[in-house]
Order: C-alpha cells, then structure tokens, then sequence
C-alpha cells in the first residue's frame, strides 16, 4: 500500500506540474487596439486608436504568473480624419519615419487572487522608455467560442505625460496627460 500511495503522489505532482505550465498566447491582431485620450483645447476629449498591435502574453494560472510583450505599428494611428493621422506620424509628433513601433514590456505583474491586477513595465514611444502601471479593469480565460482554442481578453489603462516622450507640442492648450488603454485579446499558440 506504500508503494501505491508513493507511486500515486508522483504522478500527482507530475499531473500537477503539468497544469501549472505556462501558456503562450498570441495577441490576436484583429482584435486588440490601444487606443489613447487627451484634452483637446479645453473642448473635447479625443479619442483615437492604433489598428495594428502584435505580441505575446505569457501566463501560468496555477503559479499566478504572466508576462506582457507588445508592438504597436505607429504607423496604424487612426484618429479617423487621414489628414491628422498623417500629421502625428510628423517628426513633432510619433515620427514614425525614425520610430515606426512603440512597445510595452512587463516587468511585473500582481495578482489579485487568481486574476491580474496590475502590469507594471517599459513603455517606450520615439525611442524614449518610461515605466508605466497599467490598471486591469477586466480579464477572462477561457475557450475561444470560435477557434475552440484556449483564450485570453484583458481591459486595462493607464495614464502618461505624453511630454515625457517627446510628444509634447502644444502644450498646455492640448493636454499633456494621456490615458491609454488597451482592449485585447490573445490565442494560446
């Protein structure tokens, strides 16, 4: 009886390590889109996004671990007026001509029981690298209905001086914070 009982908790703790393993996941292009909010001239708020994101997220439910690693096509900035989208791929703005992507990489992240809570990382726009805090306000795991493959979806946001990357014309008439946030979705690979 021993030898089942030792036999039976190795292969649980094999069985067990084999759950814990990390996922990959691919961000799902289609449908991830970070998009950005600012005060423009004391009137409105704008609000426009970027349309080609790619990357990976990596996460270990068992061992509440992940790790984030995106790239934002610069050159995707859609505000939804082409004239304006052209001007902020200028050298005053993104200069997307030097700079084509920004990318975001996790250097830690906190669980709040067995979801994320926060990201932190090194968010670099035009060659600059800040950290940053992004807020998860909404995650799932779950099977994609459609691909019938194991997904993931995240909401999450955080807030920048856009000043701090060398996006600061015309400041203070428009507004030098930023909210970005980010809607995304990834497939396991």
């Amino acid at each position: 009886m021993t030898q089942l009982t030792a036999a039976l908790a190795i292969a649980g703790a094999f069985a067990t390590s084999a759950i814990a393993a990390p996922v990959t996941y691919a961000i799902d292009s289609s449908h991830s889109y970070p998009n950005f909010s600012y005060q423009h001239h004391g009137l409105s708020t704008q609000l426009s996004k970027f349309n080609k994101t790619t990357g990976t997220v990596v996460l270990d439910k068992a061992a509440k671990t992940a790790s984030v690693d995106v790239v934002i096509d610069a050159t995707s900035i859609d505000t939804g007026f082409d004239v304006f989208n052209g001007h902020l791929q200028d050298e005053d703005f993104f200069n997307t001509a030097k700079y084509p992507t920004a990318t975001f990489k996790s250097t830690k992240v906190t669980f709040d029981g067995d979801l994320p809570a926060t990201i932190d990382g090194d968010l670099t726009i035009k060659g600059i690298t800040k950290p940053v805090t992004l807020k998860v306000t909404h995650f799932v795991s779950k099977p994609h209905p459609m691909m019938k493959k194991e997904a993931i979806g995240a909401n999450a946001s955080t807030v920048i001086k856009r000043s701090d990357f060398n996006l600061g014309k015309y400041v203070p008439n428009v507004g030098d914070e930023v909210t970005i946030t980010v809607a995304l979705e990834a497939v396991a690979k």
